[in-house]
């Protein structure tokens, strides 16, 4: 199904995360979306199980990437 109003229709969870602990520390990602897998004992894989479980925070850490990359 086509989503052109969608930027992040095609880009994978993973990929997400992997580029914004390229760009940011653990600790800057915490203080830019306040949510506990970037804070205690933080991971990619810790931070998917979270984020694909958690809609609310999965939308704020997709706003930052969107955000990065735009910058």
């Amino acid at each position: 199904m086509e989503q052109p109003n969608n930027p992040m229709h095609g880009i994978k969870l993973t990929d997400v995360l992997e580029h914004l602990t390229q760009k940011y520390t653990w600790d800057e990602l915490s203080d830019r979306v306040n949510i506990n897998c970037f804070k205690n004992d933080p991971s990619i894989k810790s931070s998917l199980k979270f984020l694909r479980k958690t809609p609310w925070a999965r939308k704020k850490v997709e706003a930052l990437y969107l955000t990065s990359i735009n910058s």
